[in-house]
């Protein structure tokens, strides 16, 4: 079983750089997405981007019925993340120097 993001065109490539699936959906067809993920029985958790669906275990209520996997994960965007004033360079010079030790010019 694998774990699975649905998410937007523009946040897809961070995921997949990181060895996850990622499934790109514009918020009309999110919930069509998240249940062919749910159907195809290969996730064993799915994270869904919060912006493409608020709350994805109500969208795809009908699909779980009688099924325990995938676990449905709500995530939030990166643009609502930082929507509230936050640096996304500070936080992305953060994230480098926790994981490879030292500071990069950006």
């Amino acid at each position: 079983m694998k774990i699975g993001v649905l998410t937007d065109a523009e946040t897809a490539s961070g995921y997949r750089m990181a060895g996850l699936e990622a499934v790109v959906a514009t918020p009309e067809e999110a919930a069509l997405r998240l249940v062919e993920m749910i159907q195809s029985n290969q996730y064993a958790l799915v994270a869904v981007d919060q912006r493409l669906l608020p709350d994805p275990s109500k969208a795809a209520e009908r699909a779980m019925r009688g099924r325990s996997a995938p676990v449905l994960l709500s995530l939030p965007n990166l643009l609502d993340t930082f929507s509230g004033g936050g640096d996304a360079k500070d936080y992305m010079r953060r994230l480098v120097r926790e994981t490879i030790g030292f500071d990069i010019k950006l």
